[in-house]
């Protein structure tokens, strides 16, 4: 009785076929994510979404200075420091931190030495 139990809760269904590791590995690169996201403020990442709606995936339909905005809140959001960590983070060998975080002087590098990532 109780075998079957077990093998007919619906939780035993819903996990048949589910690569968890995968799941919790997206969930945690999703919370890295989150937290670049929340280094912008609330009318910066208003900003940002208005401004990749505006391009539709062509960055010539903005004017020069909406371009100049853009890239200043992607150096907000610093993607390389974000690659870098979750690469590091998912990697099952060293990677060594030149490919992760640029050249020595980087801003990326030099927030990884502080703890930020």
């Amino acid at each position: 009785m109780l075998r079957l139990l077990i093998k007919g809760t619906p939780l035993k269904r819903l996990t048949h076929g589910i690569p968890i590791v995968g799941v919790l590995l997206a969930a945690e690169v999703a919370a890295m994510a989150w937290a670049h996201l929340a280094k912008l403020n609330r009318t910066q990442r208003r900003r940002l979404l208005t401004l990749l709606a505006q391009t539709r995936g062509r960055p010539d339909s903005l004017s020069r200075s909406e371009r100049e905005e853009l890239a200043l809140l992607f150096a907000i959001l610093e993607p390389r420091l974000l690659l870098g960590s979750a690469a590091k983070r998912l990697s099952p060998v060293p990677v060594p931190k030149r490919l992760l975080y640029g050249p020595r002087a980087s801003p990326a590098r030099v927030a990884a030495k502080e703890g930020l990532t």
